[in-house]
């Protein structure tokens, strides 16, 4: 069996992102500027719930709220 180290990286990464939400709000505020408070409270760390709320409030496709989000996992300071 293959391992995908970069998903494994991906997977690990975004723990840390979650584990410390309240810390990394304040990246995705500046990433995405339309994002409320509210917004990013709502998320609480959540991946899923991340893209969810980019892709609605920007109004793009899942892919693409998908694709930035994942720019923010290898972007962030974590």
């Amino acid at each position: 069996m293959q391992v995908d180290t970069n998903q494994e990286y991906v997977v690990m990464n975004w723990d840390q992102i979650k584990g410390n939400w309240k810390q990394f709000k304040g990246q995705a505020q500046q990433k995405w500027g339309d994002l409320t408070g509210d917004d990013l409270d709502r998320v609480d760390g959540r991946r899923e719930e991340l893209v969810g709320v980019v892709q609605e409030r920007y109004g793009i496709a899942k892919e693409q709220a998908e694709k930035e989000v994942k720019d923010f996992e290898s972007n962030c300071r974590c």
